[in-house]
């Protein structure tokens, strides 16, 4: 009952309530302890090891694609982690408002945290409370989009700008010709990651490609009806959509929206290895995906954490990951796996559709 209290960040008195079956409980507590139990049940390897126990809360703002990959990612490298038990407490949701965020951060404030991975947006008010927690002692480190001018201990994640630049890189060199329009979206501008790609995505494309325009669909937050109605909206019925640059997923809706008013651009570029993303390579309706090692920045956003607390040494801490070029011929053999590998035709298939 301790470590359900601990995990679920309620007193021992209300777990009790809880497991027994009393009355005056309400609902929302009663799911906490559930999804205590669950986590715990997840992590029994974790417990039965011996070590420093530090819990961690992570706050994710993410389509649910993407928010299962950081959970996944971080649970396959709990066992690593020597000298520290890292017990995660996990809230994710598709959206979050400012004041959700914020709300959240400050309840883990109250009920104390050894620190907080964050996946949030660059606003004042979140950065505020950032600063409150680091006034309390709960060490912030933001993951995969930053928030720079905040009271934050790191940043673990893809550097950003190299990505886009690399995207303009790929797009210019995939196309033909040197002229057309090229579909952007973000899921949010507030989210700095996006922000930093979509910046120097930009810059390079003018700068090698200047013949290109962008067209701008962002702010659907990667969810697949908002996505594919800005889509349709952007593009309307006077543009030629020759490549897509994603930022921010949904890149299922975004073919469909396209291909609803009859557009198939020659290249198309996404980020990140989620289930959709290996499909829409094998299918070759993805030409490439920037993809970095998820497992890679959790290890290196918890190594910040046994810093903090004195258990690992700066010299340990890792980098964050690098940008990575995936196509159909190169799908990582664990990503296979685990989604489920598809027939080599498919892999031929693909590449040469996206070829021609």
């Amino acid at each position: 009952m301790k470590e359900i209290a601990l995990q679920a960040g309620l007193g021992l008195a209300t777990v009790d309530r809880v497991l027994n079956g009393r009355e005056h409980v309400r609902e929302h507590t009663r799911q906490r302890v559930q999804h205590a139990i669950k986590e715990l049940e997840k992590q029994q390897f974790q417990l039965a090891t011996s070590g420093r126990k530090l819990v961690v809360d992570v706050v994710v703002e993410a389509p649910r694609r993407f928010s299962d990959e950081i959970r996944d990612a971080l649970e396959s490298e709990l066992p690593g982690l020597h000298p520290a038990v890292f017990r995660p407490r996990f809230l994710m949701h598709d959206t979050m408002t400012t004041a959700d965020v914020v709300d959240a951060l400050k309840s883990i404030g109250r009920r104390g945290s050894h620190g907080v991975l964050l996946k949030a947006r660059d606003v004042p008010e979140v950065a505020g409370a950032v600063a409150q927690l680091q006034q309390r002692g709960v060490p912030v480190i933001t993951i995969f989009t930053d928030i720079p001018l905040s009271a934050r201990m790191a940043y673990a994640g893809l550097d950003n700008r190299m990505a886009g630049a690399t995207a303009a890189y790929l797009i210019g060199q995939w196309l033909a010709r040197r002229d057309g329009d090229v579909l952007i979206t973000m899921s949010d501008e507030r989210f700095r990651g996006e922000e930093e790609r979509e910046i120097s995505f930009r810059e390079e494309l003018r700068r090698r490609y200047p013949k290109l325009r962008l067209v701008d669909a962002s702010g659907g937050h990667g969810l697949d009806v908002q996505t594919e109605e800005r889509v349709r909206r952007a593009v309307g019925s006077g543009r030629k959509i020759v490549a897509v640059y994603s930022m921010g997923g949904g890149n299922v809706a975004i073919l469909r929206a396209l291909e609803s008013i009859g557009q198939k651009p020659k290249c198309f570029i996404g980020h990140d290895l989620d289930r959709d993303n290996v499909e829409l390579l094998h299918d070759g309706k993805l030409s490439a995906v920037l993809h970095h090692d998820l497992r890679q920045d959790m290890r290196t956003a918890c190594h910040h954490v046994m810093h903090f607390h004195k258990l690992l040494p700066a010299s340990a801490v890792g980098s964050s990951s690098s940008v990575v070029v995936i196509t159909p011929t190169n799908i990582p053999q664990s990503v296979e796996q685990r989604f489920g590998r598809r027939t080599a035709q498919s892999g031929i298939s693909g590449s040469t559709s996206l070829a021609s």
